[in-house]
């Protein structure tokens, strides 16, 4: 998942696939039905990462970062090439 929308979409097709409404699952990770449907709908434009992972552990999933195919720059190279462009001026 790249987009905000796309975590949007993913949240409601998990819920859809456990058969659970808005309310049932707010209620098993404690947070507002309004605020599940904001993030269902991505319509605050940002999504609260704590409420994320609340719905996510009321579901029984969790979130996994892996890395992206053909992204090899690490926080290493990034900090030697701001080094390097601070000696050479730039």
């Amino acid at each position: 998942m790249e987009t905000l929308a796309e975590v949007a979409e993913g949240l409601r097709s998990l819920r859809a696939e456990l058969g659970l409404t808005q309310a049932q699952l707010a209620e098993r990770a404690s947070v507002p039905r309004v605020t599940l449907a904001r993030m269902e709908t991505a319509s605050q434009g940002d999504m609260s990462v704590a409420t994320l992972l609340r719905l996510l552990e009321a579901t029984g999933r969790e979130m996994t970062f892996t890395r992206r195919a053909g992204h090899s720059r690490t926080l290493e190279d990034i900090l030697a090439e701001q080094r390097q462009a601070g000696r050479t001026g730039r």
